[in-house]
């Protein structure tokens, strides 16, 4: 009996030491990081952005992958069901993560008790933005219109519960054009598509994603949802300036892995963002685009996962009430 427990316990021990030992080799293999949503979005610009550099410190690549529909939960919820191993993690926002439980009841994921948070990437103001073309001047002009105009303006957002769709709801609860016309797409890449085309009237969106359109004049930009202008866009006025002040909303792009990836593995991964994040050519390239680098607290599972449960307070109550 005695060498029966004795064998048992050196297994056990074998298997634990074996465990502790394919850890602390993590990665052996390409790591994929999950986007949610068609390439060339603010969450697919700034996941590659800082992919690229958490490559060079894990040793191994950092693989984009975008998987895209119903609000970009499609491929939160297939990263988050992964083998909590460390080589399916996500970049999500704070659409598919804080505003998600009051937008689908049914959401297969638990973004505040249900996975493992690794840290945030980045701040990213929100733009009222509209075609070219589009009638009104300024903001004060664009409230306006689309309280005269509810039966033929069109919106466009990248699905229900993204970013897009989700601080646009705010914009439209606060003007009490609720049911105004939405048109959904597989992504912010495609709307901004149609927008630079003139096939769609208006979206809100990151930053991220239409600072290069604002800049090249091929959209025009009403204002910024925040408190400062952007250096990266220092003539778009703030939603306070132009007239608007009670809309005020940022958005933010962050890495998750599913529940129980192993200590050692998150923390190998919270490293390489913080890394990245103190990486200067990193820095530039998000700051040009207007994103806000976030403090070294954010950048941490915990203090990401309290952003997550504030926004998702916030957020709720005007979302589960919000046409769908």
């Amino acid at each position: 009996m005695k060498k029966l427990v004795l064998g048992l316990a050196t297994t056990v021990a074998l298997a634990l030491t074996g465990s502790a030992q394919a850890q602390s080799k993590y990665p052996e293999k390409p790591i994929t990081m999950i986007v949610p949503f068609a390439a060339g979005g603010p969450t697919d610009i700034i996941a590659r952005i800082v992919g690229e550099n958490m490559s060079k410190t894990l040793g191994q690549q950092v693989v984009i992958e975008n998987v895209a529909g119903a609000g970009g939960t499609t491929g939160i919820t297939r990263a988050l069901t992964a083998t909590p191993d460390g080589y399916t993690i996500a970049m999500g926002h704070l659409g598919t993560f804080s505003a998600a439980p009051a937008t689908y009841p049914g959401l297969k994921y638990d973004p505040i008790n249900g996975m493992q948070p690794i840290g945030l990437a980045g701040g990213t103001p929100i733009l009222i933005v509209a075609r070219k073309n589009f009638e009104p001047k300024d903001l004060k002009e664009f409230v306006a219109y689309v309280k005269a105009n509810t039966d033929k303006v069109n919106e466009a957002h990248a699905g229900v519960g993204s970013v897009s769709w989700t601080t646009c709801t705010l914009l439209k609860g606060q003007l009490g054009v609720p049911k105004l016309n939405a048109v959904a797409y597989r992504g912010t890449g495609p709307a901004l598509n149609d927008l630079v085309s003139g096939q769609i009237d208006f979206m809100c969106d990151q930053i991220v994603s239409v600072a290069e359109q604002v800049k090249a004049d091929t959209i025009k930009a009403y204002a910024i949802a925040s408190a400062e202008r952007s250096p990266a866009l220092p003539n778009v006025p703030t939603t306070k300036e132009a007239g608007l002040p009670e809309y005020q909303i940022e958005a933010w792009n962050g890495i998750a892995a599913p529940k129980g990836t192993p200590k050692e593995v998150v923390d190998r991964l919270v490293d390489a963002l913080d890394k990245a994040l103190k990486d200067e050519g990193v820095k530039k390239r998000l700051l040009d685009l207007g994103t806000v680098m976030p403090s070294a607290t954010e950048r941490t599972p915990a203090g990401f996962g309290a952003l997550i449960k504030r926004d998702a307070d916030k957020l709720s109550p005007t979302l589960a009430a919000a046409p769908k």
